[in-house]
């Protein structure tokens, strides 16, 4: 049967319900790897260079990440709203 649109909007549900920020840190080291949140992590670090006007070249050298999943990041900041949203509300 596999996972549907319910599982996913539960999984939605969670996260936009958790209030601290150390229920967020437990709740994701169960249900990710950490490997799987430092790409999170780097994602966000490189989106923010991004919006705020640096080249592939430094992002690259600042984050460490590959230059493909820079380029995903790079298409999903100027093509998509997740990013731009979520990071100018929690600008820091």
């Amino acid at each position: 049967m596999g996972i549907n649109e319910k599982d996913f909007e539960q999984l939605y549900k969670i996260i936009t319900e958790l209030e601290e920020v150390e229920d967020c840190k437990i709740f994701l080291a169960d249900l990710c790897t950490f490997k799987e949140l430092e790409q999170m992590a780097q994602r966000i670090a490189a989106a923010k260079l991004l919006l705020k006007g640096k080249t592939y070249e430094e992002v690259i050298k600042e984050t460490d990440i590959s230059s493909a999943t820079l380029s995903r990041v790079s298409k999903a900041v100027k093509y998509g709203k997740g990013y731009k949203a979520v990071l100018t509300k929690y600008e820091n």
